[in-house]
């Protein structure tokens, strides 16, 4: 739906939200991969609006920081006491009229606990207010459960008269089941103008923006309210309950939209997908699967079950079974799992596999390698067509710094292998079985250490890491077992 791109947007999102019980302001739960507000700023951004604010109150501070990351473009419009939703707007218009703006154009009020409003749904607001001429349009929905919303009094002939709150509707008013959702379109000039006449001449003493629609029609102007398809998007969350039930009803919503552009997934009831991810045609979600973040699953992928995927790339035929993966980028024709945990830095290259119990931290794995099984893999390159035997460890932390390891393409090392970084074996080298690889071994060569017995060099710790939290217990270990030895 095309419209005119609207004068500014304002989010009004100054509450505490005290229903929550949350150190966290109320706006910035998270839903979906994205926070309350994240959620209603994305369907403002549909609109392409030419200003963006949101009024912050409580908690300010850190609703602001998370505002630079999720929202740059909007600016913030702070209401240091919260008198009311017409004060909060004031505040908004007061705020752009500081910085040299002037509302020329349609103004979109929202509120940042909405998490399910859709940018289509602002957009048909828009379309519907600039039609009918309006100087504010209300947007509205039919709720099943009205109790306690403002009702929308419309005419015989269904023209729009008045909004009445709950407290002060008559008995067949509470009969409606329309109701006002708190958001709005306006002429951003009429909208300067009303918030500088609202009232605080009821019980609670605040500013209400409702009250701008009763001075706007008495004022002689036209006023509208237009009813959204889904009474779901105009629900506010004001609790963890309320929360939870938002958090069902926008995941049916995005697995829905995945299936429908072509994506299998196997059980919806069991899948979790964040409003960011990716899923490309002919892949397929089994049961019991986590997609967050950034994560894009490639065309003709297979995902699960049973699998967590956060801000991670899934190539195209690729499987991946019972695997966390956090930041890990997982090539075409790659197999994961089961059981496997890539971490933050995992590059799997095409045709690689990372099997059963295998984790990997910032590694590369080349194309073709294979770690099939019981192996950790930290801080390390392995080149093309290798493999790492059964029950090997990459050493590459010395207590003090990490060190990285490399392996050469077409590598064979042995089972139960520890290979302690720094150190490169060269391509086409082997190690035989229970093989500790400290110094490099050259293309070709045979690494093996059979035979070799223990040595322990007595006071290496407090020697060479002297300071750290292993020297000063070893330290004690030392004293208490002199201590020990001069009592027999």
């Amino acid at each position: 739906m095309s419209v005119n791109r609207p004068a500014a947007v304002i989010v009004l999102a100054a509450g505490e939200g005290t229903r929550m019980k949350s150190k966290l302001p109320k706006v910035l739960h998270e839903i979906s991969g994205r926070s309350m507000l994240g959620h209603v700023l994305a369907a403002a951004r549909a609109l392409d609006p030419e200003h963006s604010v949101v009024v912050v109150g409580h908690a300010r501070a850190r609703v602001g920081s998370h505002l630079e990351e999720v929202a740059p473009e909007a600016v913030t419009a702070v209401q240091e006491e919260q008198n009311g939703t017409g004060h909060a707007v004031r505040m908004a218009v007061e705020d752009l009229a500081s910085r040299g703006i002037v509302l020329t154009g349609t103004v979109v009020l929202t509120c940042g606990d909405t998490p399910l409003l859709r940018g289509s749904t602002l957009a048909a607001l828009v379309a519907a207010h600039e039609k009918e001429g309006n100087a504010v349009t209300v947007l509205s929905a039919r709720v099943p459960e009205p109790g306690g919303y403002g009702r929308i009094v419309r005419e015989a002939d269904g023209e729009f008269t008045e909004i009445v709150e709950h407290a002060d509707a008559t008995p067949q008013q509470h009969g409606i089941d329309e109701i006002n959702s708190g958001m709005y379109a306006f002429d951003g000039a009429l909208l300067s103008e009303v918030v500088r006449r609202l009232s605080t001449d009821n019980a609670k003493g605040e500013e209400y923006i409702t009250d701008a629609v009763a001075l706007l029609r008495g004022d002689g102007h036209r006023v509208g309210a237009w009813t959204a398809d889904d009474w779901h998007e105009v629900q506010g969350v004001n609790d963890r309950v309320q929360l939870s039930q938002a958090r069902c009803i926008l995941n049916d919503r995005l697995v829905e939209e995945h299936m429908r552009a072509g994506a299998t997934i196997v059980d919806p009831a069991t899948t979790w997908v964040d409003a960011e991810v990716r899923i490309g045609r002919d892949a397929v979600v089994e049961p019991n699967t986590r997609l967050r973040g950034a994560t894009v699953i490639a065309e003709d992928a297979v995902v699960g079950p049973g699998t967590d995927l956060k801000d991670t790339v899934v190539g195209e035929g690729a499987h991946v079974r019972e695997t966390t993966a956090d930041q890990a980028d997982i090539g075409p024709r790659a197999t994961v799992g089961p059981y496997a945990y890539l971490r933050p830095g995992t590059r799997l290259a095409e045709g690689a596999k990372a099997g059963a119990f295998v984790e990997v931290k910032n590694s590369t794995i080349g194309a073709g390698s294979k770690v099939p099984h019981l192996t950790y893999v930290g801080d390390a390159d392995i080149g093309v067509g290798s493999n790492i035997g059964c029950s090997s460890v990459f050493v590459n932390y010395d207590g003090v710094e990490k060190h990285r390891s490399t392996i050469g393409d077409h590598v064979r090392m042995g089972s139960d292998n520890t290979i302690v970084a720094p150190v490169r074996v060269g391509d086409g080298a082997y190690s035989g079985a229970g093989t500790v690889v400290r110094e490099d071994v050259p293309p070709g060569a045979l690494a093996v250490s059979e035979g070799n017995r223990q040595r322990n060099v007595e006071g290496w710790t407090r020697r060479k890491r002297r300071g750290t939290a292993a020297a000063e217990a070893a330290e004690r270990a030392e004293a208490e077992r002199t201590d020990s030895f001069e009592q027999q």
